[in-house]
């Protein structure tokens, strides 16, 4: 198997939901990474998979540097050039920033899945989760938040 570690198999006899609220105060990433941690603690998640869902079309699940604030900043004028608000859009039902909301979101994507192992998420040194807000006015995000896997006491 080129470059392929052990494979472990493993039942996944657990599944935990929850749903998440996330106030945002307008266009940007809010990090919702602890959020989540606190979830799998709370389910004494060990080895599986957690899932994220968001529940819009306007904003989005993405996993990016928390390191350096400037590449999120970066990461918002990349979307704002890909679909900027004055290029004619049709539908303007909710604003000018409407459809452009909704372009980026379909970039980004709604869904993530995240390895667990040994009841932490396996993301890199600096990586971590937000929700990526396309609106320019606050609003309140729902993410649901799934554990497939092993608990701690399975």
């Amino acid at each position: 198997m080129n470059g392929l570690s052990k494979v472990r198999l493993a039942q996944a006899p657990t599944m935990a939901s929850a749903h998440l609220a996330v106030q945002t105060s307008g266009e940007g990433f809010f990090e919702i990474t602890g959020e989540v941690a606190r979830f799998l603690e709370s389910v004494d998640a060990r080895d599986g998979l957690v899932l994220l869902f968001l529940r819009h079309t306007s904003a989005s699940l993405v996993i990016q540097e928390n390191a350096d604030a400037d590449v999120r900043v970066d990461l918002a004028t990349a979307l704002d050039r890909l679909a900027p608000a004055d290029a004619g859009w049709i539908h303007d039902t909710e604003g000018a920033d409407d459809m452009p909301a909704h372009i980026k979101s379909m970039l980004d994507g709604v869904c993530l899945h995240v390895p667990v192992n040994g009841g932490k998420m396996a993301l890199g040194t600096w990586q971590g989760i937000y929700v990526a807000e396309h609106r320019q006015r606050p609003h309140q995000r729902e993410v649901v938040l799934q554990f497939l896997g092993r608990r701690g006491r399975d």
